[in-house]
């Protein structure tokens, strides 16, 4: 079922390449099973740390650990061939200082065998990605409603609905350009202003709620799937996963309860003896 790693993955440079020429496909994915099932379908997957929302239960992402990041990342690694791979770097994991993020970000490629990291902010974290890139760690930016800093931001709440409100992102998005990260993921921003930044950009941007005009996009693959009761206003559900599990265990359970289950067809029968 899962990777031979025989195939070639794709890479930073084959990512940067697709600016132009077509959007760029990404979902995010936590375990092998589901990595597998995306890796024919995407240019990249994210090892988001929504995954403490979307696996553990949590009402934020701000909880989420390095060691259980790269744990997941490798699942992933396993899972898929072909998709290029990239890690969160969880909160407080990158922010003290471009020496601690180094140390940090290493140590998560190192271990998980990804291509790149993503972490969040735009001119406060330019250093940052510049001390990474130099030091040969690709970077995956993201700008715009950053969910680590939710707490700081007053939850999560659309970037830019006013064009005098553009200008410190239009900063972000220019530092993160000349930083040296590889593309930028444009979350929760309003679309004439992530049109804007995709345009004026060289590389590419990936928007979560941020429109069309971006040159790729990127949701949480369980809230498209329809595995949860409601979604944010950017998600299109395409499937309804959820419903479709929910009916299928109150089957299981009444058929246990009914003893329809398990039939003969299910079950070992003695050999008949010679």
């Amino acid at each position: 079922m899962y990777a031979d790693h025989k195939a070639r993955r794709k890479t930073v440079r084959d990512i940067a390449k697709l600016k132009g020429e077509r959007p760029i496909v990404s979902l995010t994915a936590y375990t092998a099973p589901m990595a597998n099932w995306l890796d024919d379908h995407v240019d990249f997957l994210l090892v988001g740390d929504s995954l403490d929302m979307v696996l553990y239960g949590f009402e934020s992402t701000t909880g989420m650990t390095l060691d259980i990041m790269i744990e997941h990342t490798k699942a992933v690694m396993r899972g898929s061939q072909k998709a290029m791979v990239i890690i969160d770097l969880p909160f407080g994991t990158y922010e003290e200082s471009p020496e601690v993020a180094f140390h940090n970000a290493a140590q998560a490629v190192k271990n998980s065998g990804c291509a790149a990291v993503k972490l969040e902010g735009g001119v406060e974290m330019a250093e940052t990605i510049r001390y990474l890139t130099d030091r040969k760690v690709a970077v995956l930016a993201h700008i715009g409603l950053k969910p680590q800093a939710v707490n700081v931001m007053g939850g999560y709440v659309a970037q830019g609905r006013t064009e005098d409100s553009w200008g410190p992102i239009l900063e972000d998005a220019r530092a993160v350009q000349e930083a040296g990260a590889f593309a930028v993921v444009l979350e929760g921003v309003t679309e004439p202003l992530a049109q804007k930044i995709t345009e004026e950009l060289d590389i590419p941007t990936i928007g979560i709620g941020a429109g069309k005009y971006c040159d790729g996009q990127i949701l949480v693959t369980e809230d498209m799937l329809g595995l949860f009761p409601g979604n944010p206003k950017f998600v299109k559900r395409y499937a309804e996963m959820g419903k479709m599990i929910d009916e299928a265990i109150q089957q299981y359970a009444e058929e246990v309860k009914s003893r329809a289950f398990p039939g003969t067809e299910h079950t070992y029968a003695m050999k008949t003896e010679k």
